[in-house]
């Protein structure tokens, strides 16, 4: 199961009774989805614009040392800029809460997308590839692995995907944590060192990028399902299952399945084999045909997104209070994050490199 908080964004669902109303100064509007780690929440910028609120759940915010891990995780986020990743908007990684705030992006899953429509045609997954490899590049750039790409990790909009949770599963790679059931990464998607507990590296993010467009491309992992020891060991130990794989993509998605990490292609020589690809053909970018025809009209339901006039946030008076004091009363600034009192520090603006 992976210790990340859970990146798809479906179709908002209400909120609980139990569901906090307002983290960080964002008034929050739905629930979008769940995970090991937290729960994800559509909330509005001051201007109107939607966001995807992670909020970490308890147990992991009383952790140190995992708050420590996410604190540098989240930092090394704010540094990765791509068209194919979800940028971090805000954070409050001191919050008695700590939160992540990403840019909401209304589209479904790769997951959802193969569950709704079967395999993708090969120009469709080649453009995939090579969409995904950028953005593991920006994110490889700045020093930090995946660890936990997935079709569930990638969003699908019109102009192509958008890779999320990059690398926040490390910060639960504590050793605090590991008597809790939790394993970084997804079984059916993990490289062969990453399952033997070896360090993660760019080369362990290839191998679940071949392993995501076998799923993608064939309808199943190249391991298999069922028991999670079962697809460890053949991850390890057996070849991947390529036959349900066109054969058009079987080289290349072969490459990337190497056992050894020095053997599979860069992000670079990926992004290279797609464009030399006779299936791309002369256009290697994400015109309107790029999707088959019910992909597409699947995201122009997810495109209207969320219902934005009357929910868009408001600074709270607490909150405005707290960072503008009366003259003599000794009044500090709140403590960022914290709910319903916290100045929404950045609120809505892009962090800087």
């Amino acid at each position: 199961m992976s210790a990340q908080l859970s990146g798809a964004q479906p179709a908002p669902t209400a909120l609980s009774d139990d569901d906090p109303r307002e983290i960080g100064g964002y008034r929050l509007h739905a629930r979008l989805g769940a995970g090991g780690m937290g729960v994800v929440y559509l909330a509005y910028t001051p201007g109107g614009r939607p966001i995807a609120l992670k909020a970490v759940r308890a147990e992991f915010a009383a952790d140190p040392e995992f708050r420590e891990r996410f604190a540098q995780e989240v930092a090394s986020a704010r540094r990765i800029h791509g068209l194919f990743t979800a940028q971090v908007v805000d954070h409050g990684v001191d919050a008695r809460t700590p939160w992540l705030a990403t840019a909401y992006v209304p589209g479904p899953t790769l997951q959802q997308v193969v569950q709704r429509h079967g395999p993708l045609p090969v120009r469709t997954v080649l453009l995939l590839v090579a969409g995904i490899a950028e953005a593991l590049q920006g994110i490889h750039g700045v020093g930090v692995v995946h660890r936990d790409l997935k079709p569930a990790n990638v969003l699908i909009a019109a102009d192509g995907p958008r890779v999320i949770d990059f690398g926040i599963a490390r910060a639960a790679d504590a050793a605090a944590l590991t008597g809790t059931g939790l394993r970084i990464g997804t079984a059916a998607f993990m490289a062969p060192e990453q399952a033997l507990g070896l360090p993660a590296t760019a080369a362990t993010d290839v191998f679940a990028l071949g392993a995501l467009a076998v799923y993608v491309s064939g309808g199943a992992p190249p391991f298999g399902s069922g028991p999670e020891s079962a697809a460890l060991y053949r991850v390890v130990h057996e070849a991947p299952d390529l036959a349900p794989v066109p054969a058009a993509l079987r080289d290349l998605l072969g490459r990337c399945l190497a056992k050894r990490p020095e053997d599979r292609p860069t992000t670079a020589e990926l992004i290279a084999a797609v464009h030399a690809h006779p299936a791309v053909g002369p256009r290697p970018g994400f015109a309107d045909d790029w999707l088959p025809h019910p992909v597409s009209a699947d995201l122009a339901g997810h495109a209207a997104g969320p219902e934005p006039a009357h929910v868009r946030p408001t600074v709270t008076a607490t909150a405005f209070a707290s960072r503008n004091p009366r003259p003599g009363t000794g009044a500090g600034p709140g403590r960022a994050g914290d709910a319903g009192t916290a100045p929404p520090s950045g609120t809505g603006t892009p962090p800087s490199g």
